[in-house]
């Protein structure tokens, strides 16, 4: 095919979409024409007197809710008014024995443990690496807590100066 056949062609393709086109848009306007558009509304106007009279009214309404609701009270009338709890404290007798009841459960507790990791390695047929070894060392090995060592550091001076007193 020629280049000049098929311009030709494309521009007869080109005429009959532009009247296709036209076509369409005169049912469009028409149509248009046809249904014409809906204003937005407006609000009737009141007048100034039926404006105060509605105002009026509820003002009345706000000042009757305002009436059956009881005014809120201010801090100090709330403290007033509540009972005052007083703050119940655990006293030393019964906080020392509940340490001491803890530091129970925390030895079994360790103890069991302990107990759990002694065993697998007693049945392992495999020698321990040396890092395992030292690592099991370090587990099995304990410190003393504080809060025995400062009451045990003034036991021992106590100790020292009555042996001191004696010789």
């Amino acid at each position: 095919m020629d280049t000049q056949a098929i311009i030709a062609a494309i521009d007869a393709e080109i005429s009959k979409l532009q009247k296709a086109r036209t076509v369409l848009a005169g049912v469009v306007k028409a149509s248009a024409v046809a249904a014409p558009a809906l204003k937005p509304r407006k609000r009737p106007r009141l007048s100034k007197a039926a404006r105060k009279r509605i105002g009026d009214a509820q003002r009345k309404r706000w000042a009757e809710a305002r009436e059956v609701e009881k005014p809120a009270p201010t801090k100090a009338a709330k403290k007033a008014a509540l009972p005052v709890k007083k703050k119940r404290k655990v006293s030393a007798a019964a906080r020392k024995k509940i340490a001491a009841t803890q530091k129970k459960r925390w030895v079994a507790i360790r103890a069991a443990k302990k107990a759990v990791k002694v065993a697998p390695a007693k049945k392992a047929t495999k020698k321990a690496t040396p890092k395992k070894e030292a690592a099991a060392k370090k587990v099995t090995v304990k410190k003393a807590p504080a809060a025995k060592a400062k009451k045990a550091a003034p036991e021992k001076a106590n100790s020292a100066a009555t042996e001191a007193a004696k010789s």
